[in-house]
């Protein structure tokens, strides 16, 4: 199956400082479905930030869809976007605009026509149990409400990548359990799937390959049913 995202001896620093990523090399293909795991400060939301295109490498070669993103004229950053869902850490949701409102943006953006936004997007809030927050704003709702439309608005598109930077952190084990359903849903969709988490237990039940930073350093830890557990890395892995 072909490669939607591929990493080859990829390096990056902030100005002058030292490396946070380190001969950084994988590929993933598409439809598939990796957990991003590693402790804190070991490059998870940078490696997050290249995959969508939110930095560029300071070496080594990237290239989503087949195309090597050095390459890209610039014109064409904002199509290849639009192929990406992403949900942040920190939400970046729009503080003016309603729960609704800010999950149809991604679909007003591409033109779709409002009796479908309408239709795709109260669909959706109601699955991850917003049904009544349709017209609130972010900032009077609270944190796990806020994440819940990051995510709506992130998988909205139905993306043919989607990254999510600790989906599951803010909420209930029941609302949880729902988002990886409807993540797992999109996979089978032929979305592929990199989930950023510290959630442990998550990370064993569902037993997905994992992508394991270490003071930003790779590992790949196939899945092959073997939980982490079994793992030589297990007690250190989340």
């Amino acid at each position: 199956m072909a490669e939607v995202v591929r990493f080859e001896n990829v390096g990056l620093r902030y100005g002058l400082g030292p490396e946070v990523l380190q001969d950084i090399t994988f590929g993933l293909e598409a439809g598939s479905f990796h957990f991003l795991i590693g402790p804190s400060g070991a490059g998870k939301s940078s490696l997050l930030r290249l995959m969508y295109l939110a930095h560029l490498p300071t070496r080594g070669l990237i290239s989503l869809f087949g195309r090597d993103v050095s390459t890209l004229p610039h014109e064409q950053l904002p199509k290849i976007r639009r192929r990406i869902g992403v949900m942040f850490q920190d939400f970046r949701l729009l503080p003016h605009l309603t729960a609704f409102d800010n999950v149809a943006l991604p679909l007003r953006v591409a033109g779709v026509r409002e009796s479908e936004i309408r239709r795709h997007v109260e669909e959706l809030l109601t699955w991850v149990a917003l049904e009544n927050h349709m017209d609130v704003r972010p900032p009077t709702m609270s944190g796990g409400q806020q994440q819940r439309v990051a995510i709506a608005r992130a998988v909205i598109a139905r993306p043919k990548i989607l990254y999510a930077d600790e989906p599951t952190g803010n909420v209930d084990d029941r609302i949880a359990a729902r988002l990886m359903h409807l993540f797992e849903e999109l996979n089978k969709l032929g979305t592929t799937v990199i989930i950023a988490t510290h959630n442990e237990a998550m990370v064993r039940e569902l037993g997905r390959p994992i992508l394991k930073l270490n003071a930003g350093r790779l590992e790949i830890i196939p899945s092959n049913g073997t939980s982490l557990e079994s793992s030589p890395d297990a007690e250190e892995a989340v």
